[in-house]
């Protein structure tokens, strides 16, 4: 019989919970390709990297959701707009407190007469007045409250639109996100745009769009709304107007815009840290600040990833000089460390710098004092350290210490796919990334797998050696991720390198102490609805590397199987990153257990989901708040205010904020004031990704 044991993980900000699972049960053999590539590793790997066994995804122009909103500093008489609609002659006319104006030019003028706004019929009515009751298969209705324009009409029991052959009628249950209407305009597309007082639903007959929050309105609460000859939304609230317009955009054009936002704001120091920035006013770019944060080498890892595969996908001399730019940022982190007082141990990697002409961290916020209440309040692991900010060796830098496993995690992701993408065939290139590589991993080892901060302890989360993971139920918690982390950096070391030692030591890892078996404990979290998504994230790298440069037919297998069961609970996240991931190196994998052989290909439509998360990403990366836990069609999880749509999905990435993939996309009311402006890494790694490994072509 099977025992799930729940273990539970804490640590500052962040609770996990993992679920193991049983061991492998028998093996099968992997063959894939001929026999001479599989003699061959770098030929065996570029067979993985560059499949794909599903025809590309073309994906054209497509439809770009872009907000503005207008108040009286753009000409309105007064912000408390009542009507909205569209003249005869197709000017935009609003309706105010204080009178009329018309949208011209980018500006609204007062109206030199007043301004009414005709209200569209009943046209649920017959020609002889009496009224229509619509019906669809079993639903028959008696509409009240009705709002209609063109052939659709909302009320109370849904939306429904009339046909040629007949009614069209679309409830709760058919994913309608409100049943609460103050206005609907059908547009030229066949959509239509329904207003709320909790915001704005556009529906084409197929996909329901819910728009609310500051990312696409002034106020929620929603007077009138009116779609022009472009189709776009124009509504009325006691806020002012507000217009979601449609900007035809390809999903190259949208990676272009990111890229350029990013070297615009989102590059901190020299070495180009690529990370959010806060903002004086809300929603307002022009005046930022910039920052470092604790996973500075986790998020410019992630970045320079994408543009790896951005530089192997396009061949664009720009990608490869932002790839090498992220990877020198990397190798940085490993040279501040050594030679200043204090110094570290050679091969130790800062989590982050700050230049030197910053106020001295360590007199304020990162003090001893400071470790101790942390400590004593929520981690009993937390390391007391001082100086945590030593100075450089040339002392232009503040690096910061006790260097988490989450920067490891995302420092050989980059590592491998910069070593084959974009050094391969240059000779002082591929030096540089090996002499760093075993550098790092040198020291893991010479440290009993672990990694060793400059004051002679072990970091609070660099810890990978069977003592710990194996026998310390201090540790048991992370037996399953620290298992997979030093196994795939290992591996990783081992193909850039060629050397033998890596090799080596993985193996006594997994022969002695049972490290591949430790992965297959495949979910670190409960599962859906259970937080913060950080192990899921740095899992789905290190299975990507492992798979990748792995051989042993056995090994595969079980990474494999791994790798399939964390996918399996993620796949309801529309998570492009996962879903890339998990398709490009688990195409035609098996695996056996005691019953049967398993396909391991990811199946259903994750292909298709994840285009259409990387179409929907808002361009629009302010944090503001959204809210979904009102909604109608949300499944919410018993005690939780989490949940999903009613398809068992989770509400789409523009009904949400998202920073990084380690986000919780099961939280249904999450962001901020738009004080904080993420960049567009996490749309590049994925978009970028599924470009280089063929599931998408633009």
């Amino acid at each position: 019989m099977q025992r799930a044991i729940l273990l539970t993980r804490r640590m500052p900000g962040r609770r996990f919970t993992f679920l193991p699972r049983n061991p492998l049960a028998t093996e099968t053999r992997y063959i894939r390709g001929s026999e001479t590539c599989m003699t061959k590793p770098l030929c065996f790997v570029l067979s993985i990297i560059a499949s794909a066994q599903n025809a590309p995804l073309a994906i054209g122009s497509f439809r770009q959701h872009v907000a503005a909103r207008y108040t009286s500093a753009e000409g309105l008489p007064s912000d408390d707009v009542t009507n909205i609609g569209i003249a005869a002659n197709g000017d935009v006319v609003a309706v105010t407190s204080r009178g009329g104006a018309v949208f011209r030019a980018g500006r609204w003028t007062p109206a030199s007469a007043a301004i009414s706004v005709r209200k569209p019929g009943d046209f649920l009515r017959d020609d002889r007045g009496e009224r229509v009751f619509p019906r669809d298969g079993n639903k028959s209705w008696a509409p009240v409250d009705v709002h209609s324009s063109g052939t659709w009409f909302a009320s109370p029991q849904g939306v429904g639109q009339r046909e040629a052959q007949g009614w069209k009628l679309y409830g709760i249950e058919d994913g309608l996100p409100l049943d609460e209407f103050t206005g609907i305009a059908a547009a030229r597309d066949g959509s239509v745009w329904l207003a709320t007082p909790r915001g704005a639903i556009r529906f084409d007959g197929k996909t329901w769009e819910y728009r609310q929050g500051l990312r696409w309105l002034p106020d929620d609460n929603i007077r009138a709304v009116a779609v022009d000859a472009e189709d776009n939304a124009w509504f009325a609230t006691a806020k002012g107007v507000g217009v979601i317009r449609n900007r035809p955009m390809t999903l190259a054009e949208k990676a272009r815009f990111f890229e350029e936002e990013i070297d615009r704001r989102h590059r901190r120091t020299p070495y180009e840290y690529v990370l959010e920035v806060g903002v004086a006013a809300p929603g307002d770019a022009a005046n930022f600040t910039q920052r470092d944060s604790d996973n500075d080498g986790l998020w410019t890892s992630m970045y320079g990833a994408g543009e790896c595969f951005a530089y192997a996908a396009t061949k664009d001399p720009k990608a490869k000089a932002r790839a090498k730019k992220a990877f020198d940022a990397m190798r940085f982190l490993g040279s501040v460390t050594q030679g200043g007082t204090p110094s570290a141990p050679r091969g130790y990697v800062a989590r982050t710098v700050r230049p030197a002409s910053d106020p001295d961290p360590n007199a304020s916020a990162y003090t001893p004092e400071a470790d101790r209440k942390m400590q004593s309040t929520r981690d009993s692991l937390w390391k007391v350290m001082n100086p945590r900010w030593p100075r450089s060796a040339d002392g232009k830098w503040y690096w910061k210490a006790d260097t988490s496993s989450d920067e490891l995690d995302g420092h050989y992701f980059l590592y491998g796919l910069y070593y084959d993408l974009v050094a391969k065939g240059d000779a002082a290139e591929e030096r540089s990334v090996k002499a760093h590589v075993a550098a790092l991993t040198d020291h893991l080892i010479a440290h009993n797998f672990q990694l060793v901060d400059h004051d002679g302890t072990v970091t609070r989360w660099g810890v990978y050696n069977p003592e710990k993971l194996n026998h310390d139920s201090m540790w048991a918690d992370d037996r399953s991720l620290n298992s997979s982390s030093i196994l795939s950096y290992l591996k990783t070391a081992e193909h850039i390198t060629g050397d033998a030692k890596y090799a080596a030591a993985a193996k006594k890892l997994i022969a002695e102490h049972g490290y591949h078996i430790n992965t297959m404990m495949a979910k670190s979290n409960g599962g859906a609805g259970a937080g913060n998504q950080s192990d899921d994230e740095m899992a789905f790298m290190l299975l990507y590397n492992l798979m990748r440069y792995e051989t042993d037919p056995k090994l595969r297998m079980i990474y494999g199987i791994t790798l399939k069961r964390r996918w399996d609970v993620e796949a309801p996240e529309l998570n492009p990153l996962f879903n890339f991931i998990a398709a490009s190196v688990l195409q035609n994998e098996k695996y056996t257990d005691s019953h049967r052989t398993h396909d391991l290909t990811p199946r259903g439509a994750w292909l298709e989901e994840s285009a259409d998360t990387l179409k929907r990403f808002p361009l629009d990366r302010f944090d503001w708040r959204h809210t979904n836990s009102h909604r109608k069609d949300i499944v919410k999880f018993p005690g939780s205010n989490r949940g999903h749509r009613r398809d068992g999905r989770v509400v789409p990435i523009d009904e949400r904020f998202v920073n990084h993939w380690n986000h919780d996309p099961w939280a249904l009311d999450q962001g901020g004031a738009g004080r904080n402006l993420a960049n567009g890494a996490a749309f590049l790694l994925p978009y970028y990704m599924g470009l280089y490994h063929g599931f998408l072509k633009d």
